[in-house]
């Protein structure tokens, strides 16, 4: 705590002007002169406070439609003056110009405008040339000016003025202008993206302000942190908070039970599905979920794609689980399942971005469009003359889902819309498969009658053999094997029904 700078002179002009009027009154109870313009000069003289305008000091109105308001030497020569050097201050002397202690200024809203609407040119009008330039300029010069840049520092920037008798210390400056570069630099990362949908330069910018730091990376001794608002998709309820792995856990089972229209449960674990059910009730979905796999839900992530009633709690609540989702609870549900202290209870109140996704990989970032396919019955293929119920066609989907949201290689077996049997993160699909039946056999459930999915193309016809001998005779996989024709003439020779997708479902 040094450097202390007595605030003499504000330049204030923001879009924002909530919070701003105790602020000014402030400042103005300390003997601030105030200057500004348009919006916010008039907002200031309505509170009966002294202000002035920056026309007058630049001897230049706001020109071009108010594109042009700032941009002139006696403001920026104000701003950035090195009250160490003479030279400077011979200037500032010799030009009449005022050294600025404080620079209030926002942006125009253009993230928020992007949102709004398609028009190019009431996008374009939102983006702010003069107060990049002001906020930039006094965070450069933090050893005298003291800069902030956004609303939510509004409450801060009061209590320094109200707890440092109007001064300024080199700590204080010297975090703002970080949060000012924060500002800019997040501002001019939306302007690229938004210009670069056209442009289409080999460049990436991504940039979150939200953020928090979480108990522990993936293990205890490796640091972890979040970047983004879970609050615009999920409402906590009840529990601790969300770790590295339940954030993984999470996103998995989010983007698996949105491909899901019917009341439908999955049961995750390590990204993976264990136990996936759909049906008429979410009650039977979660009973027959659980049972595709009742050891390995042990200490799972549940999602739900219907409201959590009482009956469907009571079931839940005979089980531990690390984190319970769903878009809402009925108000017995909810007091049954805050019963376990730690239970993490989420409200999914928004949807999962539909663009794109990116990872860390080698000493840069991997970006691609995320795999939203989702099957219809016209999407499937047959390639061999045994046709099946529409009942199996459903289950075909239903397991291609499934497939699609689980680590390759990766078999699934279902039927009658319940995971029996799955194998996944296999370096062999044939080791894949015989992992998906023993997990079905160990459960007892009947294999005949139920259908195989692949995340991509058999190379070989071992898959459809091994399959066969369990009574298994419907696949659905991407198909596109230089050897397709080998499972193909399998099948048709043993009565089995093949369904081609031509999409992969690689999952790294």
């Amino acid at each position: 705590m040094s450097a202390s700078i007595k605030i003499k002179n504000a330049l204030i002009s923001v879009f924002y002007k909530d919070g701003l009027e105790p602020i000014v009154q402030a400042l103005h109870k300390h003997g601030v002169k105030i200057y500004s313009t348009g919006g916010t000069q008039q907002f200031i003289e309505a509170l009966g406070i002294e202000v002035f305008a920056v026309e007058n000091l630049t001897g230049y109105p706001s020109i071009l439609g108010g594109r042009v308001k700032t941009l002139h030497p006696k403001i920026f020569g104000g701003i950035l003056a090195r009250r160490e050097e003479a030279s400077d201050l011979k200037e500032i002397e010799e030009f009449e110009i005022p050294l600025f202690d404080l620079v209030m200024v926002d942006l125009y809203p253009f993230e928020e405008t992007l949102a709004k609407t398609n028009d190019e040119q009431t996008i374009i009008e939102k983006i702010d040339i003069g107060g990049v330039s002001l906020i930039r300029a006094a965070a450069k010069n933090f050893k005298h000016t003291l800069i902030v840049a956004d609303k939510s520092d509004y409450s801060n920037l009061l209590e320094i003025i109200n707890n440092q008798d109007g001064s300024s210390n080199l700590e204080n400056r010297k975090l703002f202008a970080a949060k000012a570069f924060q500002t800019t630099s997040h501002y001019d990362s939306a302007i690229f993206n938004y210009f670069n949908l056209e442009a289409g330069l080999d460049s990436y910018r991504l940039s979150i302000n939200e953020g928090q730091t979480l108990r522990y990376g993936e293990n205890p001794h490796q640091k972890g942190f979040f970047y983004g608002d879970l609050n615009s998709l999920l409402e906590k309820l009840h529990g601790k908070e969300l770790s590295y792995n339940n954030i993984l856990d999470v996103d998995a089972g989010i983007s698996l039970i949105e491909d899901f229209e019917e009341p439908t449960v999955a049961i995750i674990k390590h990204n993976n599905p264990c136990g996936v059910a759909s049906r008429n009730s979410l009650l039977e979905a979660w009973k027959d979920a659980l049972a595709g796999d009742p050891v390995s839900a042990f200490g799972g992530i549940i999602v739900l794609n219907r409201t959590v009633e009482i009956e469907t709690a009571k079931e839940i609540d005979k089980i531990f689980c690390e984190v319970l989702i769903a878009p809402d609870y009925s108000s017995e549900a909810l007091q049954i399942l805050q019963s376990k202290k730690n239970r993490i209870i989420l409200k999914k109140i928004g949807s999962l971005p539909k663009n794109r996704t990116v990872r860390a990989s080698l000493n840069g970032v991997l970006v691609q469009d995320k795999d939203l396919v989702v099957l219809k019955p016209s999407d499937l293929k047959a390639v061999c003359s045994k046709t099946v119920s529409d009942a199996e066609i459903e289950d075909l989907i239903f397991a291609d889902k499934i497939v699609k949201h689980t680590k390759s290689n990766t078999i699934v077996l279902a039927k009658n819309k319940q995971l029996l049997g799955i194998g996944c993160g296999q370096t062999s699909r044939v080791d894949a498969l015989r992992h998906a039946i023993a997990k079905a056999k160990s459960f007892e459930f009947e294999l005949k009658g139920c259908v195989m999915s692949s995340d991509a193309f058999f190379p070989f016809p071992d898959c459809v053999e091994i399959a066969h001998l369990e009574g298994i005779d419907t696949v659905i996989q991407p198909g596109g094997s230089i050897k397709d024709d080998a499972s193909i003439d399998y099948c048709e020779k043993n009565g089995m029904a093949m369904y081609f997708t031509g999409v992969r479902h690689f999952k790294h």
